[in-house]
């Protein structure tokens, strides 16, 4: 059997490796446009920023090294111009020579990836402009920086790569402006959760420019001049596109097999393609969205490695099938990370999915153990069915593995509320004997039981304007004197049974503290005498954040409680 595989990096060689193990005697030949077959896509802006010193470390196999472990024939520098679907030919370019000539094949996988997005703007075409999305492009990019002995840089997009880029350009000393065209950054979380995040991008002394778009590009003679949709013009030495990528699959469509989403191809579960003997993976696929069923084009390297081996399995006879994505991402941003699975409100609404939420502030560790902070964790469920939907996180430390928990919850069809009982690991450095995911677990509980009501952010303006509403600060007066939200009035929690004759009995009762959980306890004192009330799910914390978009304080101990008390 002869098994073409168009395109490395992620899902081809993951396809090539696979296939080589389950059939030692296949003959595999694998074309790749660029000059790298396998290399650390998300690793490029860590190169640039001066992270990644040693280019080596970006490719993980070579030609020569990838023959030798898998005898895979591979040829670099090679493009497929198109598809015989008849014949089962290919014709392939040497881009190296100019050569072009056949060859054949009885299964094609197909892997171009996908190719970063630069639309029609006036001066696109600017030799200062770059994207980020090969080996050759960050070679490209460093080496510029170099000879221009550039200062500043415009990023333009908010996404991973984009906020990537602008971190380490910031880490090399450049001066730059991250512009993005919508109200945040981050399409993946929500605006309640996103407001931490752009305050630290501003507070390490970058430019961010959001909800304006870039109109065109003016290249001057020692620099260039993105102009924004309002005429501001923003001038730097370089520019670089990270406003997204699209489906590579010219070479299907001209060969006639169908596509979907984004133009993105169509597979059926086990990566096949509307061509029986044509597979396709990666970014340049279409793929279930796990939580929601319905078809998606998500570009990650973590899915596109899974695709490769599911069509290298069924190619070599075993029946393996591609369940689906949720989607789960992390990513690193100075101080802080930020990781999400599952969907978010946005996607809840756009599908017309019931769904409640939770958001609470728990401590990477034990609050008595030196260094905890706080992370965020908002989480998604459906009340009905008590079933996860999606996660978001931004925190420092621990925000990966709670994420990674989640995650794994989801994709194993875990209900919401079973979060509550999962055994997870616990040492004072490392977690809590009550983890925050288990945390949100018992949260879950208690709003799918009917022990707590939540009321949120964007509340708050309605509820100040409210007669019958009593909004109610149960932090400490010391707490409360720092910064409070406005209308609300302050009783500390461990004052208010003493003090329930200042709570007006006809009034809705919406309590808030730091974190939510001493809100929690004052909002089950009140029910217990027969008060309706909400808690406020985050905090002021939260509030304040969202209010002020500013960093939210990392200490972990807000429990309102004398320390010497806990111990």
């Amino acid at each position: 059997m002869k098994v073409i595989i168009v395109g490395g990096v992620a899902g081809g060689a993951s396809a090539a490796a696979r296939l080589r193990r389950l059939d030692e005697n296949a003959q595999i030949t694998m074309y790749e446009r660029s000059g790298y077959i396998s290399y650390a896509n998300c690793g490029l802006p860590y190169y640039i920023g001066e992270v990644i010193t040693d280019r080596r470390q970006l490719t993980l196999q070579t030609p020569d090294s990838f023959y030798k472990r898998f005898r895979v024939d591979v040829k670099v520098n090679h493009e497929v111009l198109s598809i015989d679907r008849v014949n089962h030919t290919v014709e392939v370019k040497n881009l190296s020579t100019g050569e072009i000539f056949t060859d054949n094949y009885d299964k094609l996988v197909l892997s171009p990836g996908a190719k970063a997005v630069k639309p029609p703007i006036p001066g696109i075409e600017s030799e200062r402009i770059f994207t980020l999305r090969t080996v050759e492009d960050t070679y490209r990019i460093a080496d510029e920086i170099k000879a221009l002995k550039a200062e500043s840089a415009v990023v333009i997009g908010g996404g991973f790569i984009g906020i990537e880029a602008a971190e380490n350009l910031t880490g090399i000393g450049l001066s730059v402006s991250l512009c993005e065209a919508s109200p945040q950054v981050l399409s993946q979380f929500d605006d309640d959760m996103i407001p931490q995040v752009h305050a630290v991008i501003r507070e390490k002394g970058i430019n961010l420019i959001l909800g304006r778009a870039i109109s065109s590009f003016e290249e001057k003679e020692d620099g260039i001049e993105s102009v924004l949709s309002d005429g501001e013009h923003i001038k730097s030495d370089i520019v670089l596109l990270a406003i997204g990528v699209a489906p590579d699959s010219a070479l299907a469509v001209s060969a006639g097999i169908k596509t979907g989403i984004k133009g993105a191809i169509t597979v059926d579960e086990h990566m096949l393609t509307s061509d029986p003997d044509i597979y396709a993976v990666g970014d340049a696929a279409e793929i279930e969205e796990l939580v929601t069923g319905s078809k998606a084009n998500i570009p990650l390297a973590g899915p596109a490695n899974k695709q490769g081996r599911i069509a290298a399995d069924n190619i070599a006879g075993i029946s393996s099938s591609y369940k689906g994505t949720m989607g789960t991402s992390v990513l690193k941003i100075f101080d802080i990370t930020a990781a999400s699975t599952g969907i978010n409100e946005r996607r809840a609404r756009a599908m017309s999915l019931k769904y409640d939420k939770v958001i609470l502030s728990p401590s990477s560790h034990a609050s008595y153990y030196p260094g905890g902070k706080v992370m965020t964790m908002k989480v998604l469920f459906d009340p009905d069915k008590d079933r996860l939907l999606g996660a978001q996180i931004i925190g420092y430390d621990g925000v990966d593995k709670r994420i990674d928990v989640i995650a794994t919850a989801l994709r194993a069809g875990m209900r919401a509320s079973e979060l509550a009982a999962l055994e997870l690991a616990y040492a004072p450095p490392y977690s809590s004997a009550k983890d925050p995911v288990n945390m949100a677990g018992f949260i879950i509980e208690n709003v799918i039981n009917q022990k707590v009501r939540h009321f949120f952010y964007d509340d708050i303006p309605s509820l100040q304007k409210k007669d019958d509403a009593f909004l109610l600060d149960t932090r400490t007066m010391r707490e409360y004197s720092a910064g409070h939200a406005p209308g609300f009035i302050n009783i500390p929690v461990d004052e208010l049974r003493e003090r329930l004759n200042e709570v007006p009995c006809d009034k809705t009762v919406y309590v808030m503290c730091q974190s939510g959980l001493r809100s929690y306890i004052a909002f089950r004192i009140l029910s217990a005498h027969g008060y309706r009330c909400f808690n406020f799910a985050g905090g002021y914390r939260l509030y304040s954040s969202i209010a002020g978009e500013k960093v939210i304080n990392s200490s972990s101990y807000d429990c309102g409680m004398d320390k010497k008390a806990l111990q």
